[in-house]
């Protein structure tokens, strides 16, 4: 027979693992843009490698945005003077800047500067960046609601934060 505590872990590690398959998913959306954007800057101008990434590195970071607020961390608090989107536009500039350093040491420390070294050293870039922005998202970004904190239900029957059942429900169209 299983513990309280045992079951709590457990229901910890599956949400954990179902959190990382959300990330993920967004994240791979996200890789597939960047590096969409990186080829196409680089294939048709003549930008220099590292500016190209920083570019295509920002308009994955909008695009990420949007998945992270609205798919993986829908259920995370929602704060109306929010300070989410500094937050996240910080640890994504400190992100920009771990993801481009690598291919910057890459391309200019080492001298690989070839199609297929700057890929492979963007992705490893990527890579090593995304550890951090899981990191920091999770934990300063879409931060998870208070297990103890009364939830209220939403209109659409959804629970919404603490901080939202305080406040007054809107009145129906019409009223």
């Amino acid at each position: 027979m299983s513990t309280p505590e045992q079951v709590s872990a457990l229901e910890r590690v599956r949400g954990l693992a179902r959190e990382i398959a959300k990330f993920g998913a967004v994240g791979g959306l996200g890789v597939l843009v960047n590096l969409g954007v990186f080829n196409l800057i680089r294939h048709t101008t003549d930008l220099q490698v590292v500016r190209a990434s920083v570019i295509a590195t920002a308009v994955a970071i909008l695009t990420n945005y949007m998945g992270f607020r609205y798919f993986t961390y829908r259920d995370r608090a929602h704060s109306r003077n929010s300070r989410e989107l500094p937050l996240f536009l910080a640890f994504s500039l400190i992100g920009l800047v771990i993801e481009n350093g690598v291919l910057y040491a890459a391309t200019y420390g080492l001298g690989w500067d070839g199609r297929l070294a700057t890929n492979l050293f963007k992705f490893i870039g990527i890579g090593t960046a995304t550890v951090f922005r899981f990191w920091s998202y999770r934990t300063w970004v879409f931060k998870a609601l208070p297990a103890h904190a009364p939830e209220a239900a939403r209109g659409d029957g959804r629970a919404r934060p603490a901080a939202a059942a305080a406040e007054p429900a809107p009145e129906p169209a019409g009223k």
